[in-house]
Order: structure tokens, then sequence, then C-alpha cells
């Protein structure tokens, strides 16, 4: 898979650079950003250079995960957004992110999000996204549904973070949705 840049109105999204380890690092220090998504616990400058140099390059070399790091236009960190394809189930993918604590409340996953749907339906040529959060992460939930996802329900024991089965959350958006 190629890997390209995305641009909107105030934001630039790219695939990850080495440049961009010390900014992710502290990003991910954030306690919410560690409680409701998968990253680990705790998050050490390793962690970011094996997202940065292994991770994120071999998710788009196979064709399985593209991942982007989202800054404005002006070059600040505003975090993460990426589709994961799903094996088995050909034309589906699930988006994922996360935007530093700073960031936030200025409408950048919005955004960002919108940028990586439009890509993933044109470009990957998917028929379906998913977006699974762990039950109680509300501000996820409002994007998705600002994103146009239906809520299709709850998934119960359905994710293990550290050690622990959470319920989570599920909504579809389909390429054919309106937008």
């Amino acid at each position: 898979m190629e890997t390209p840049t995305l641009k909107t109105g105030r934001l630039v999204l790219a695939a990850p650079h080495p440049s961009d380890v010390d900014e992710i690092t502290a990003a991910c220090q954030d306690p919410e950003i560690q409680r409701w998504t998968v990253v680990p616990s705790p998050y050490s400058r390793s962690d970011a250079e094996f997202f940065v140099d292994r991770l994120a390059p071999e998710g788009w070399r196979s064709g399985t995960n593209a991942t982007f790091v989202v800054r404005t236009a002006e070059g600040a960190l505003v975090g993460t957004q990426g589709v994961a394809l799903k094996a088995g189930r050909p034309g589906t993918g699930e988006i994922g992110f996360w935007n530093a604590a700073g960031q936030r409340g200025h409408g950048y996953a919005t955004e960002a999000s919108r940028a990586v749907i439009a890509w993933a339906f044109a470009e990957l040529g998917l028929r379906r996204l998913e977006w699974v959060a762990y039950v109680g992460n509300k501000p996820s939930r409002a994007l998705a549904d600002r994103l146009g996802f239906t809520f299709e329900g709850t998934l119960r024991s359905y994710d293990q973070q550290r050690g622990t089965y959470r319920d989570c959350w599920m909504g579809s958006l389909l390429a054919t949705d309106p937008r």
C-alpha cells in the first residue's frame, strides 16, 4: 500500500516518521490515551520507536493497516488516525484514533477522521468501516456520532486491555451512507 499524505483545511496527515518519536512519547503519557486505547501502559520512548520504525511501516507494506500522524498545518502534533483492515472480511476496516490532550476540543479529530474515511472508501475500496471503543469512552462515541456511524450495540467481554476483558461499543459506516 502506498503511503499518501492527506491534507485538510487545517491538518496534514502523513505516515509516521522517526522525527515524531519524542512527541508521540510525550502525548502517550496522557492517562486518557492509556485508558481508552491499546497503547502500552506505561508508555516509553521504545514503544514510540517500535510504533514509528516497525509497526506502522509494516502495516503500510503489508496492506493491513494504514496509520497517519496528524499535525496542524503549522506542524503541531494533533494525534494519530488509522484504518486496520479486517482479516477474513474483505472490504471492511476499523478506524482508530487518539488526540493529544492539548489538541482536543478544536474539531481536529472530526476533520482528520473525515479525511481518512473518504480516503479509505475511495482509495482502499472499502464498503464498511467499523468504529469500536471501550464502553464509557463518551468522547469517542460523540465523534462516531458526528461522523455518521450507526451504533450497532455493545460487544460484551470483547477486547482485552492489560489482562482484563472489556465491553466495547460498535458502530459502522458504509460507503453508501450519506455524509
